[in-house]
């Protein structure tokens, strides 16, 4: 029986040869061509060196070659290190270093950010356009390479990748996962998300990014075609449904509100879309109603985490429920713990923990991190802990109501952040906001509201704090409103809080 996906991607290749798998602004690419390209990916790796058990470590941008090493070193039996490149040089070295990567490949222009720290453990350097003599051009090393089959026997238990976490609450962490974790997530994702064989997916996301992970792995499972476009743009993403008759796509808060406020949403034609999902960062229901207006398909709002938890919200089920991001996938379970990691009933907020057959094998090397990762139950099952507060109401759905770390205790309250941000965004003033909790010498802590204007439209901070004030409950009510230009958020679109914060507290955040 085919356990792993790399065998599933060469059966695909016998079946579907004339069939494209990639399309990218170089062209089309079929799988009998992606088939040896990465063919030749995997036997160049192991002639390196860099087989079963290594690390591989990217440092590239959307291209095609990305898709091919990343799926050629996964048939060589190495696991894959994808990393996001828009964070600092040094974050890059880190990450290479804890990977212990023995091969790197990367971006022509990515080439001067890397130094000796994190290639220290380096067999194998690769990079497209690569012209100096420390590094191999991309091109000519894979077609240098021989195109026959490589003899390697990959086990499901065998280490498929390390993703980066975002960094949004701290040091970045290596979240490892097996090839039969792996498998399980895709297969179950192709059901939620609704992919096909036919699928025509949009890829706009960092190919490095779980939340791309989510479209790509089902689309190439099933056969389908991945659209790999540079960078997001909404312009782009328009054109790009339009001309490639996109079914199907995923993309942050942030993105699909650039769509519904292009100049050309209007006039664009999105009939070809079956689904689309949303995930990485709360979908505001406002934007999430325009989105079920204009697209015949509705969203599916995703919550989750690259560790292991998952649940959707298909949408035959949103009507009435557009706060909530769903229930958990078949086969998964899902617990509301109190402070006091004792199961809550139905109605009661509380940390929300999962069990499921795709959850993470641990942090790379670092196994305190993966203890505090997991509850046990009273059966000895691992239940992965998410870090957010929610609830699960009488049929089973989920709404999320804040970051654990983020929860503001006032007065010996317990203030969710993410209550306040909704009521502020029903301001038509307030395009962005977010909430946090500042010291006071009277509450321990008072809530602070950072606000974004619209351009069309303004509000002063006092009108806005009287305006949310009256609409709060007494234990909730804002601090002070200050505006803001914008707001920072990673490249999923989650707010960096912890950046906010830091200048209201004298002390360092532990994090």
């Amino acid at each position: 029986m085919t356990e792993v996906l790399p065998q599933i991607l060469a059966l695909n290749a016998r079946w579907r040869s004339g069939d494209a798998a990639l399309v990218t602004d170089e062209g089309a690419l079929d799988w009998a061509a992606f088939d040896v390209r990465t063919t030749r990916v995997a036997n160049g790796l192991l002639a390196a060196g860099c087989g079963r058990g290594e690390r591989v470590g990217l440092v590239m941008d959307n291209t095609a070659a990305m898709v091919e090493v990343l799926f050629g070193a996964l048939r060589a039996g190495a696991a894959v290190a994808p990393l996001n490149t828009s964070v600092t040089d040094e974050a890059l070295d880190a990450m290479l270093s804890d990977a212990g990567v023995r091969s790197v490949f990367a971006g022509a222009k990515h080439v001067p950010r890397l130094s000796a720290r994190g290639l220290a453990s380096v067999r194998l350097r690769v990079a497209e356009g690569a012209t100096s003599s420390v590094w191999t051009d991309y091109t000519t090393w894979r077609d240098g390479q021989p195109s026959e089959p490589p003899q390697v026997t990959i086990g499901a238990d065998d280490l498929c990748n390390i993703i980066y976490s975002s960094g949004t609450t701290g040091r970045p962490k290596g979240i490892a996962h097996t090839h039969g974790a792996r498998l399980a997530w895709t297969h179950d994702l192709a059901h939620a998300l609704r992919y096909h064989s036919q699928a025509r997916t949009l890829v706009a996301t960092g190919l490095y990014s779980n939340i791309t992970w989510a479209g790509m792995l089902p689309t190439l499972m099933l056969g389908g075609t991945l659209v790999i476009r540079p960078a997001f743009t909404a312009a782009d993403v328009l054109a790009t449904i339009v001309r490639e008759r996109i079914t199907h796509m995923s993309l942050v808060p942030v993105q699909y509100q650039r769509l519904l406020d292009d100049p050309g949403f209007d006039r664009s034609d999105r009939s070809s879309m079956q689904a689309m999902m949303c995930c990485g960062a709360p979908l505001p229901v406002a934007a999430k109603q325009r989105l079920f207006d204009t697209f015949s398909c509705g969203v599916i709002e995703l919550y989750g985490s690259t560790e292991g938890i998952i649940t959707t919200l298909a949408p035959e089920a949103a009507r009435g429920r557009m706060t909530s991001v769903g229930r958990p996938l078949p086969g998964e379970d899902l617990a509301i713990l109190d402070e006091g990691d004792r199961p809550l009933p139905r109605g009661e907020a509380g940390e929300v923990v999962a069990l499921s057959r795709f959850a993470m094998q641990g942090y790379w090397k670092n196994p305190e991190a993966t203890a505090e990762a997991f509850w046990t139950d009273g059966q000895g099952r691992r239940w992965l802990r998410s870090g957010d507060i929610g609830r699960l109401d009488a049929e089973g759905y989920l709404t999320i109501t804040d970051r654990k770390k983020d929860m503001i205790i006032s007065g010996g309250q317990n203030v969710y952040p993410a209550d306040l941000e909704a009521v502020l965004m029903d301001h038509p003033a307030v395009a962005d906001c977010a909430v946090f909790g500042i010291p006071s010498e009277r509450w321990g802590e008072t809530p602070l509201a950072l606000v974004v204007l619209r351009r069309t439209e303004g509000a002063s901070e006092l009108e806005l704090l009287d305006w949310a004030n009256a609409r709060l409950g007494r234990q909730q009510r804002l601090g002070a409103v200050e505006v803001r230009g914008s707001l920072p958020r990673n490249a999923n679109g989650k707010l960096l809080k912890r950046e906010l914060r830091a200048p209201y507290w004298t002390a360092p955040e532990e994090t």
